[in-house]
């Protein structure tokens, strides 16, 4: 797209006059929780450096330290050029820093945020001077389970399916000069059946706003579509605008669906009179995502979801990918194994990532990271951070789903326990109500409450005895009197079944009988027993007529999780063109 800067952080909001803060920071550990009390920010202290965006604990941060460090520091010096600074306002972003991060510009306070997963972002116009200037951030992080932490470990040590911890700057880090009256967030609505787009913008500036307009231009391969400009109106810009050119293409409009990922250039410039104050560029796909009975409908036709989970681990920089093209390497991999969608499994992943799905067609479950205990704590930070989330990945078209929760992980009473319930469906009703587009799962795999997709997930080796469950067995799991997996119930007492689709959104999880590790089910010996194992559940699943999807575990090895497609360092273990011919094969239902 037009908009597409290599390694640019923010794809759906893009300017040119930007700098990547990451590359070497000094860092140090705070076991003592010494650093405010001895003023760190304002003094050199830092005795380590590191490698931002990657986390202490990996390889490529070139510390590599796996113990939990409660408290640490980084600090970085910047350069604040002084033309720019004396007509713009200079904002610092951070993609994701967890958990607590604060902030100090030449020693004062720039801001604080808490929450490891959202973008945050911090104006430090009035705390710096043209020239050399003093970034210091602390971060504090912990092992309570209580705060959303997806798939790191609230121990020592890993077990199960959780993992080393990630602690501090896991993200890019970035800033860039912006006038005092500029576009902060934009919201982009596409309107499938009635070929048309809804534009928002909100306009952050110093002074009344009144007599700012808004203009954008819409354009596909090159060709201008529409132009429209709007007033401000109390920091709201809004606007409607006809996609349909029929004097310029046979089909007028151009949908987006995973078999032709159209994309719309779009351009925002903000205006008083004659001068310019903003120019941003962005993108969007028209495309429609919508429940029909037990169908899920993309723009009107049935689609039939082949998603794998993605946990978006790497071996040496865990939670951060090692660059932009390991991004892209894994998207081109998974749609080689005739994948059409990934489940992003407990993390909102780097957004560059949603770019290339946005661009290459393939689907997402956007899933948030659960927390492990139902607090009220808890319950306030997972909806704040949540909405973070949804409000700042809306615009992707890839996103199809949103999945705030997994496995009854924090609502583990929510079966029985009405206030927990109450719980997930307050975030569902939440979610829905600044996203009425896309379908919601509130709470994966078991035990739902208010869903628009009744996802279960399965992990049973053998395809006959999956096949049989949820044919002979059917009505009964529907109804609670039979669990769909032999330990848990599809629905949580006192929710019935109202007709949803259904998809099978956890199975397989196959591993080669290797040291160490683990797998679901017994391990396989050899290729030849591999693929006749996937092919087995595989075409099970697609055999199911109620069944309108699967989501197979996983993409890759994860540290001691060895039942990937992939191993950590993203070699296949089958031949993709063999899974792509199971995953595409016709089967008949």
């Amino acid at each position: 797209m037009h908009s597409y800067r290599k390694d640019y952080p923010r794809p759906q909001l893009v300017r040119d006059n930007w700098e990547l803060l990451n590359g070497t920071w000094k860092f140090d550990f705070d076991d003592k929780n010494l650093g405010e009390k001895e003023k760190w920010y304002a003094e050199e202290k830092l005795s380590k450096e590191i490698q931002v965006p990657y986390t202490y604990e990996t390889k490529l941060s070139g510390i590599q330290d796996e113990t939990c460090h409660a408290i640490v520091w980084y600090a970085k010096e910047i350069t604040v050029d002084e033309t720019a600074i004396q007509n713009k306002r200079l904002w610092i972003h951070f993609e994701g820093v967890d958990h607590i991060a604060k902030l100090w510009v030449n020693g004062e306070v720039a801001g604080t945020h808490r929450g490891g997963y959202a973008r945050f972002s911090f104006d430090i116009t009035d705390l710096v001077k043209p020239g050399k200037n003093s970034l210091v951030l602390r971060v504090e992080d912990s092992l309570d389970a209580g705060q959303p932490r997806g798939k790191q470990r609230w121990i020592k040590e890993n077990f199960g399916c959780w993992y080393v911890q990630t602690t501090g700057i896991w993200k890019s880090v970035w800033m860039e000069y912006v006038d005092a009256e500029a576009i902060s967030r934009l919201k982009i609505t596409p309107q499938w059946a009635e070929q048309s787009v809804v534009l928002e913008a909100d306009i952050s500036c110093d002074r009344e706003c009144t007599d700012l307009t808004l203009c954008a231009k819409v354009t596909f391969e090159d060709k201008l579509i529409r132009e429209a400009s709007c007033q401000v109106t109390t920091s709201k810009a809004k606007m409607v605008i006809d996609l349909s050119r029929h004097d310029l293409f046979d089909w007028e409009v151009f949908d987006w669906k995973p078999e032709a990922p159209n994309l719309y250039d779009v351009e925002f410039v903000l205006k008083r009179g004659d001068e310019v104050k903003d120019v941003v560029s962005s993108y969007f796909g028209l495309r429609e995502i919508r429940i029909d009975g037990q169908n899920i409908l993309l723009n009107g036709s049935p689609i039939y979801q082949r998603l794998i989970l993605d946990q978006g681990y790497w071996k040496d920089s865990h939670l951060t990918p090692p660059d932009e093209d390991a991004l892209l390497k894994d998207i081109d991999t998974v749609m080689a194994m005739g994948y059409n969608g990934v489940r992003k499994h407990q993390k909102i992943e780097d957004e560059r990532f949603l770019y290339w799905c946005d661009v290459k067609g393939l689907l997402v479950w956007s899933e948030m990271a659960a927390a492990y205990e139902y607090t009220d704590d808890a319950i306030e930070e997972f909806t704040r951070e949540w909405m973070e989330v949804v409000k700042q990945n809306y615009n992707h078209p890839c996103i199809i789903t949103w999945t705030p929760m997994n496995e009854s992980w924090g609502v583990r009473y929510i079966k029985t326990n009405r206030t927990q319930q109450h719980f997930t469906e307050s975030v569902y009703h939440l979610t829905k109500s600044f996203d009425p587009y896309r379908p919601v799962i509130v709470n994966d795999g078991w035990e739902h409450t208010v869903s628009d997709i009744l996802t279960l997930h399965d992990y049973e080796e053998k395809g006959d005895i999956l096949f049989n469950r949820y044919t002979k067995y059917w009505n009964e799991i529907l109804e609670n009197k039979v669990d769909h997996c032999g330990f848990r119930s599809a629905l949580a007492d006192g929710f019935e079944y109202k007709g949803q689709p259904v998809i099978i959104s956890e199975f397989g999880g196959v591993a080669f009988n290797e040291e160490g590790g683990w797998g679901y089910g017994n391990k396989v010996t050899s290729e030849e027993s591999f693929i006749r194992r996937f092919d087995d559940i595989t075409t099970a699943i697609k055999k199911l007529p109620w069944v309108c999807g699967y989501c197979y575990t996983q993409v890759s090895d994860v540290q001691q999780e060895i039942n990937g497609l992939m191993d950590e360092e993203r070699n296949c273990k089958i031949e993709p063109k063999i899974l792509a011919e199971i995953n595409t094969r016709f089967v008949e239902k």
